[in-house]
């Protein structure tokens, strides 16, 4: 089991206004996002994992993207610092679920002018997190990270984010030293030494997937990434993610996954 504990926070109406830098796809339904959030935490639920849901916000939009106001790990958080000011309000929003978790001296954060957000944060094994620097993560936000991991035995290394939102939104660990890989990220030299598992041309939006340990997220209807996925031995669990693609949003956005 890779996390046992995870936090999300149901959708607002306000959802529908959400920030949309490049999915242009038009405005999400609410109802719809509504139930896509409950197929999405009953998946995660069925799979093992002990789900805390938190109260919609219906003065921030993206509020349901609760991992890029704070990044967990087992032994401490941070509570980052969002580039966009519609969004930097959730940083103390998000400190009471954080809080409940993690004693204070395992909670740290990240302070202006350093901006680092959630999505651009990806742990693999042996201690090492890879992070994006990219439109909404820079690289005082990264130098502060670097050292609060640093304190619990965590190496940062930094990668380039150009065409896409996220380091998230171009490649996702899955374990065993396989990567998900799309876009700018295939055959990365930043990424040389993993299994780079090639999603197929136009399905570059299943790239980013989770891993629970007892098997693995997808969003649904890309036969190639779960073909792909099969063929590596993972088994995967589809869920609807037509309404938070209209607003940037993957399954990584959804929740904060801890043990």
């Amino acid at each position: 089991m890779l996390f046992t504990k995870a936090i999300v926070r149901t959708p607002a109406k306000s959802v529908i206004n959400g920030i949309d830098d490049y999915a242009n796809e038009g405005k999400p339904d609410y109802q719809l996002a509504l139930k896509e959030h409950h197929d999405y935490v009953a998946t995660l639920t069925k799979l093992g994992v002990a789900v805390t849901t938190l109260k919609p916000l219906e003065d921030y939009p993206d509020s349901c993207f609760v991992e890029d106001p704070a990044v967990v790990f087992d032994d401490f958080a941070v509570i980052t610092n969002p580039a966009r000011s519609t969004r930097q309000k959730e940083r103390e929003l998000i400190r009471p679920a954080i809080e409940h978790f993690y004693a204070d001296k395992q909670i740290f954060a990240i302070t202006s002018p350093g901006t680092l957000e959630g999505g651009d944060v990806m742990p693999v094994d042996n201690d090492l997190i890879y992070v994006g620097r990219s439109a909404r993560t820079n690289q005082a936000g990264i130098d502060q990270f670097t050292k609060i991991a640093a304190k619990f035995g965590k190496t940062v290394k930094m990668v380039p984010v150009k065409q896409v939102l996220h380091l998230k939104t171009g490649t996702t660990y899955m374990g065993n030293n396989k990567l998900l890989v799309s876009g700018e990220y295939i055959d990365s030299p930043y990424f040389k030494d993993f299994d780079q598992l090639r999603v197929p041309a136009g399905e570059d939006y299943a790239v980013n997937c989770i891993n629970t340990g007892n098997g693995v997220i997808m969003p649904a209807g890309f036969p190639g990434v779960k073909g792909l996925l099969a063929d590596n031995d993972f088994t995967t669990h589809e869920v609807n993610m037509s309404e938070f693609s209209k607003i940037d949003g993957g399954l990584t956005c959804l929740s904060l996954r801890f043990n």
